[in-house]
């Protein structure tokens, strides 16, 4: 296995937060969330970043002045995100779109690019001086919505890092955004694809009724296990590791299933692996630990493909039902692995004038207080092998069992060492 481990120290200068409303009179209004958008497991702050080089055809152009002013005019069409969220009965959220403004830092940083070595996987080094965690600033109420601090380095490049309320948005709605934020920043009078609220389609029926099995909500005791001190380490899926996993597999089930699929089976049996559980009934989502490790990787395959066909359009509806009846439960912590495919969200493809991101995407795993989240990024690695790099979030003794686990899983069909980002 092939560790990336860095000791990069480097000092940022920051210049004081600033608020960026719209640049343009907005319409004053509340915005209810939907019953989906604003459940307890949603009600975080997800720190993104994205890595961009010096350009020779930028030379003499501030990337802090052109986001920022494309920022407010952005603002004028993404105008709830200028507001700040208010709780009403029964702690329902909604938006106050009073044009406030998001919050702005901009920074230089004494470091350049190469120093982050020759892949750019999560975690980062001295992150929290690349996002900036502005005091009284990451509450859900009366807090910006949107936290973004431009950095520029010594080689000329900057590195643009952005946390998000995630009860505003998923990775598609925030990616929407960063494209129009591009354009604008690139000249264009509006974005070429409006924004539409229409919250409405994820509210409760009326009478809400629960018509589907929601494993991910059962309410269970946590254990050491599910709340720990998180060590992250990333790991990259190339086509040479998921040929590796397809090989693992009946014929059937690996000409027929995706990567996302194949992947997903397999860090959820090696994660399971890693925690240790001592009771073989232990509950592991939809199955239970003894089944998961004793059976082969097509039995955890199935049921990654059987949860993923359940999720219809019924499923969401019974979700935001269930949201209403039972008070907004939050995920399951025990036993549980939630994962995110970001891979066609378009992160890849903002660009503010610079180029497209050497990494564009979530900056550690997890969300929140719940660790047992990963978010699925693409990526191309210093090979120009394209990919996914995959942050997992585990105990650090944990997380030195998974990286046996996967090795020894990959190892069984590839002799070929596994490319991974730990701090």
């Amino acid at each position: 296995m092939v560790l990336q481990t860095s000791s990069l120290v480097f000092t940022v200068r920051r210049h004081p937060p600033e608020l960026i409303a719209p640049a343009n009179p907005t319409p004053h209004e509340i915005k209810l969330l939907s019953d989906i958008d604003d459940q307890n497991g949603l009600r975080y702050q997800l720190p993104l970043v994205q890595f961009f080089p010096y350009q020779p055809s930028m030379a003499g152009k501030d990337p802090v002045k052109t986001i920022r002013q494309a920022l407010a005019k952005t603002l004028v069409f993404y105008y709830p995100f200028a507001g700040r969220l208010r709780e009403g009965p029964d702690g329902k959220l909604m938006v106050d779109c009073n044009g406030e403004g998001v919050m702005f830092i901009e920074a230089d940083a004494d470091v350049t690019l190469e120093q982050f070595g020759n892949n750019f996987m999560p975690p980062f080094p001295c992150f929290d001086e690349l996002l900036y965690n502005v005091p009284g600033s990451d509450g859900m109420i009366d807090c910006p919505l949107l936290l973004i601090q431009v950095t520029r380095l010594k080689c000329g490049g900057f590195i643009f890092a952005l946390r998000m309320n995630h009860v505003m948005c998923d990775g598609s709605g925030i990616c929407q955004f960063l494209k129009a934020l591009s354009e604008i920043a690139h000249g264009a009078p509006r974005p070429s694809i409006l924004p539409g609220w229409h919250r409405e389609f994820l509210c409760a029926r009326e009478p809400p009724r629960v018509t589907c099995i929601h494993h991910e909500y059962q309410q269970q005791l946590p254990d050491s296990r599910s709340i720990f001190t998180p060590h992250h380490c990333s790991f990259f899926f190339g086509p040479k590791e998921i040929a590796s996993l397809r090989a693992l597999l009946p014929h059937h089930l690996a000409t027929k299933s995706t990567s996302f699929e194949v992947i997903t089976a397999c860090l959820w049996r090696c994660r399971t692996a890693s925690l240790k559980w001592p009771n073989p009934n232990q509950e592991a989502a939809v199955t239970t630990v003894g089944k998961l490790l004793g059976c082969p990787l097509g039995y955890a395959l199935e049921l990654v493909k059987k949860a993923k066909d359940e999720a219809n359009e019924e499923y969401v509806q019974s979700v935001a039902d269930l949201m209403a009846i039972k008070g907004r439960p939050c995920f399951t912590r025990l036993g549980s692995f939630m994962v995110s495919d970001l891979t066609k969200s378009g992160f890849t493809d903002v660009n503010f004038g610079w180029g497209k991101g050497l990494y564009s995407g979530v900056a550690k795993g997890g969300l929140g207080d719940i660790p047992g989240v990963s978010f699925y990024v693409p990526y191309t690695n210093s090979k120009g092998e394209r990919g996914r790099v995959i942050p997992i979030c585990l105990p650090k003794d944990a997380m030195e069992r998974f990286e046996k686990e996967l090795d020894d899983t990959l190892k069984i069909k590839n002799n070929a060492p596994m490319l991974m980002s730990s701090l």
